[in-house]
């Protein structure tokens, strides 16, 4: 079975949640016609889209001409909303883990559902987490970056993470606001291009100094776009770590050692980085991901996979085997 684990979704229609709780980001989709639309934040606009985006019809069309089996819906970035009051953004994202679970019960052999949650107020997340899990039977939450500003060696977002090992719930991580950087990041669509790699190699760095995977060695967490600028930057890491003083006062293993308990998907854009990546921390944690619909993704992710030129075995692990047991279908 080929899965692809990093793929995105918003209903087709929802409520004008800034006339119902105030605030002008709101992201809103506004039709163009029947396969055509405009996700804005406000009067802004945020990224063209078309039915791919919200039909599953469509959706299964594409996968079957690829190959692709089974896609992991989550949403864009955009539609956390961890700028928002806390139990508006729990409003509208129950909104949303409403719309993927119905879609997962419609299409139970193609689709698994991905969570989200207000992670801006760590005990109202962890409640929609539970919800999530326990009535919508949503297996893997998505979560941004650096959620409500906070990095992930903040001890608050700590209980969230626990709660995800408890409830037995996968973590996706995506790159989102506020980026490292982003002042310098204004042109170019570098924000996306050059920002997301090195919002995720931060997240990653001190999700591991903060001692997090050390508290919780079973945690299941996955990284997007093959963990950003990370897998080039942990050499680094470990020396620091063995000729300065913060590393060991912070955790007591090198960080390669816990950096080999996380997944990645293999949206790298280059053939020799996923062999890399392959090399560097395994094929069993590496999943096959492309960024579905939008256009910094991979058109054909089973293809992307064939030409980094895996053993069969790992490329087998990697188109769905690593997914498989990562979300324990």
């Amino acid at each position: 079975m080929r899965i692809d684990l990093h793929t995105h979704i918003v209903p087709e229609r929802w409520e004008d949640f800034a006339a119902r709780y105030g605030g002008e980001k709101w992201p809103r989709l506004v039709h163009r016609d029947a396969c055509r639309g405009t996700i804005m934040t406000g009067d802004v606009v945020f990224r063209e889209v078309d039915d791919r985006s919200w039909r599953p019809e469509r959706r299964i069309e594409d996968m079957d001409r690829l190959g692709v089996d089974r896609q992991a819906l989550s949403p864009p970035p955009v539609m956390f909303c961890y700028w928002a009051e806390a139990r508006a953004a729990r409003a509208f994202a129950r909104m949303q883990n409403e719309n993927v679970a119905a879609i997962v019960s419609r299409h139970p052999r193609r689709f698994v559902g991905m969570a989200t949650v207000p992670l801006q107020d760590t005990a109202l997340a962890i409640e929609e987490l539970q919800h999530a899990r326990e009535r919508l039977g949503l297996s893997a939450v998505e979560i941004g970056t650096c959620p409500g500003g906070r990095d992930f060696d903040d001890p608050a977002l700590f209980p969230f993470f626990a709660a995800c090992r408890d409830l037995g719930v996968a973590v996706f991580v995506h790159p989102a606001a506020p980026l490292v950087g982003q002042e310098r990041l204004t042109k170019y669509y570098f924000p996306l291009i050059v920002g997301n790699p090195l919002e995720t190699a931060v997240a990653i760095s001190k999700l591991i100094y903060g001692g997090v995977l050390e508290r919780l060695p079973d945690l299941r967490i996955c990284f997007a776009h093959g963990g950003g600028a990370f897998p080039f930057t942990l050499g680094r890491l470990d020396h620091g770590w063995s000729v300065r003083p913060e590393g060991p006062e912070s955790i007591p293993r090198r960080p390669r050692e816990y950096a080999r308990r996380l997944y990645f998907d293999s949206l790298t854009h280059s053939p020799s980085n996923l062999r890399f990546l392959v090399a560097e921390f395994g094929a069993e944690q590496v999943v096959m991901g492309s960024d579905y619909p939008f256009d910094m993704g991979s058109s054909d992710p089973v293809a992307a996979i064939g030409e980094a030129g895996l053993d069969p075995a790992a490329r087998t692990l990697v188109e769905g085997e690593t997914a498989a047991a990562f979300l324990r279908l």
